[in-house]
């Protein structure tokens, strides 16, 4: 029975993969019948069939990600609406403005009610049916009482429609004022054009929608429909990707993706990596090495061992971690929250503030001047812009992490990155390759290296951490036959011991080796020495009697120095906390140029480190992928594990990075602050369209520039506001990380 141990520098332990939490599978987290569909800007609402969010009263959206066809009904609604309403409406306006030119004024030549009535006839299908979701959804919103944009579209369409068709029905009952040339003034064109609007406004939005969700899309479609099996008999079978299990014997030919994520079993092969990692340059596979599902087999066929199939393989576990982000909530959402709760009960106050103004105050026609500015108002305050600024945002944005191999866990996590004055790195597996090499064995006592050596590497075969795997490759490379132990001690933070061949073996620190009162006949200064070169010390000792030393060095990232200096340019101050001996972490910050080292420290010492710089004021992203990170990670205010790492690190943090490499902090941190410019920008056109597009359709220059806003272009300025919010967020596809 293997057990793990804690060394003198730390507790890593490899070989992981991105969390799972009942994620999708690649091709849908949702049965194809059915599924959960939820409101992209209220995700708590979910329901198990399409319809209207109760909140919002936006349209529902299927949870989770599909690898065929998206489901475009709505779109395809919206669109033959906005189409008949369009050509409907083009005759109607034609027909309602024909009195501004003598030639065509038709009233002139068959009164005023006949032109009225053949208005109603071409308003009432736009308005009736073209028209009719929103007045559902209004409605809706009413007898929730949550009222919404569409509580105020359908008030403002609704009245203007009424009003007309009342002044067709019985004109006699209306003031005299209001009987301009003979007739009273109609407004069946404004609810016409401001339905249409709408509908045009809803069928751009449901596109630029379909569009954030192009980097799952993309994703998806890394996956292969189909893995060619290997049966027992040696023939071969294509079957359905969602068919195989683990275990199965698989090949993957040249050319081919990867289905699966799983071991090589014989063959060698180069693969290309880039959909995770980033980089072209091919990676060579041979035999055990571990293979990913959705890269791509370039040279060689090989077969392979499946080891995780459908939801557990690593491309599902993105899918579903980048789809869980996406429908998450940033802080800076309370804020628009906050306003659209109480935004829409003003804005009908307002509006009829505004009619009771008009018709009392305003200029003649006063009834007629107070009905249009108030639908004018209750058009044009729609708060769909407000709503949609924070949540399409975070989807383009997270999205576009996952394709660059940075997964955000949440909106949170990825709004807190950008105000990051601090990062507190871990060395082993962070800040170096992780993959450490035995290059110091040097004898001590009487007995001889190839003696003891064999039988601490026979120790140290009972743990999974990197530097017992380290000692244990060191001493296969010897050519030793190792041995069995039993009575295993795992000594956290110093070291491991246990029974080898009858005999006592220790492995660890020159303070366990005090603490279990050895004799001190080891040399400091030659551990000292070892240390500063940059190897990671242990002491053996066999029988209460010291034998050796071994030193164990991990070569440090090729890309940890770029990414440091990246972190520095950007005012970051970059603090190593490791397990490892102070002198070794010293040797490895000052080739490195880290600003502080706190070496020595225990799994707790980090996440006290981590509380002792967030009470001093500074915001703390820690980046870690051992278990004795996740406190860290956990206390920290972003913590960032390697997807190289453990489960429990990646299950702690809020941002996983997929190659492992540290310049993908860089990456997200450059993603956090673009996504939160941009969110801030769409609040800001949000809150200042609205600002100032209501006083405007109230009335408020007309005393001064005889200006009135026309109800048809509030609709316009409505669906324009939504729309380019939408076209703002989806900038962030082109970002630079």
């Amino acid at each position: 029975m293997k057990h793990s141990h804690t060394h003198p520098t730390c507790c890593h332990q490899k070989e992981g993969h991105v969390p799972s939490d009942k994620p999708s599978t690649p091709v849908s987290d949702t049965d194809s019948q059915g599924g959960v569909y939820t409101c992209p800007m209220h995700p708590q609402v979910m329901q198990p069939k399409p319809g209207n969010c109760p909140i919002c009263g936006m349209s529902l959206e299927l949870r989770g990600a599909r690898l065929d066809e998206e489901d475009s009904s709505e779109l395809r609604n919206m669109g033959r609406r906005f189409w008949v309403s369009a050509v409907l409406t083009f005759p109607l306006v034609l027909l309602a403005m024909s009195e501004m030119i003598p030639a065509l004024d038709l009233a002139k030549y068959f009164g005023g009610r006949v032109t009225g009535f053949f208005q109603f006839l071409f308003a009432t299908p736009v308005v009736l049916w073209g028209g009719w979701p929103f007045f559902e959804r209004g409605w809706a919103s009413l007898v929730s009482r949550k009222l919404n944009m569409f509580t105020l579209i359908s008030l403002g369409t609704g009245v203007a429609y009424a009003y007309s068709l009342f002044s067709v029905l019985f004109p006699s009952w209306l003031p005299a004022s209001l009987h301009a040339r003979g007739h009273v003034s109609l407004y069946f064109e404004a609810a016409a054009v401001i339905v249409t609007l709408v509908l045009l406004g809803q069928v751009l939005e449901l596109k630029a929608r379909s569009k954030t969700n192009s980097a799952i899309q993309a994703l998806l479609k890394l996956a292969p429909r189909t893995a060619r099996l290997l049966r027992k008999d040696g023939t071969e079978q294509d079957i359905p990707l969602e068919d195989v299990k683990v275990g199965d014997r698989l090949r993957v030919r040249p050319g081919e993706k990867v289905p699966v994520d799983g071991v090589v079993l014989e063959g060698v092969t180069f693969i290309d990596e880039s959909m995770l990692t980033g980089e072209s340059i091919p990676v060579e596979k041979k035999k055990n090495d571990r293979v990913i599902g959705a890269t791509v087999n370039q040279s060689g066929s090989i077969v392979m061992e499946a080891k995780r199939v459908g939801s557990e393989t690593l491309l599902s576990q993105i899918v579903h971690m980048v789809a869980e982000a996406q429908r998450s909530r940033a802080p800076i959402q309370r804020l628009a929250d906050t306003v659209s709760g109480y935004f829409v009960p003003v804005v009908v106050i307002a509006a009829f503030l505004t009619f009771l103004s008009w018709t009392f105050f305003g200029a003649e026609p006063r009834l007629a001047h107070g009905i249009v500015n108030a639908i004018a108002v209750l058009i044009i305050a729609c708060p769909c812009a407000l709503g949609l600024a924070t949540p399409m945002s975070i989807m383009v944005g997270t999205g576009q992490g996952a394709l660059a191999g940075i997964l955000i866990k949440n909106a949170e996590a990825l709004e807190t990155f950008e105000k990051i004055d601090t990062l507190v790195v871990d060395k082993t597996g962070t800040l170096t390759e992780g993959r450490p090499r035995l290059v110091t064995a040097e004898n001590t006592g009487e007995a001889k290296a190839k003696d003891w050596l064999t039988l601490a590497a026979s120790l140290e075969q009972a743990s999974e951490h990197p530097l017992s795997k380290a000692i244990v490759a060191g001493a296969t490379e010897k050519g030793l036959t190792l041995q069995q132990p039993s009575k295993i001690e795992s000594l956290t933070g110093k070291g491991i011991r246990g029974v080898v061949d009858g005999k006592e073996v220790v492995i660890g620190s020159s303070r366990l080796f005090e603490e279990l009162e050895f004799p001190k006949s080891f040399s400091i200064q030659r551990i000292e020495a070892l240390r500063r070169e940059g190897q990671t010390v242990m002491l053996v000792g066999i029988d209460r009697q010291f034998v050796g030393i071994l030193g164990v060095s991990d070569p440090i990232k090729e890309t940890t120095v770029e990414a440091l200096r990246d972190f520095h340019r950007q005012g970051i101050r970059i603090i190593m906390a490791t397990g490892d001996n102070k002198s070794t972490a010293e040797a490895v910050a000052k080739k490195l140029g880290i600003d502080e080292v706190v070496a020595e420290v225990l799994p707790q010492d980090k996440a006290a480190l981590v509380k002792r710089l967030q009470a001093e004021g500074r915001m703390v992203a820690v980046a870690g992928d051992g278990i004795n990170d996740a406190p860290a990670l956990s206390q920290a205010n972003v913590g960032i594990a390697m997807a190289t790492g453990t489960d429990i690190a990646m299950q702690t943090a809020g941002v996983t990075l997929i190659k492992g490499d540290l310049r993908g902090i860089s990456k997200a941190y450059r993603l956090s602050q673009a996504t939160m410019r941009n969110i801030r920008q769409n609040m800001f056109f949000a809150f200042i369209y609205n600002a100032l597009g209501v006083p405007i359709a109230a009335g408020l220059l007309y005393p001064f520039f005889g200006w009135l806003l026309n109800p048809m272009i509030a609709g316009a300025a409505m669906s324009f506001s939504s729309v380019s919010v939408i076209g703002n967020a989806l900038r962030l596809r082109r970002v630079q990380l």
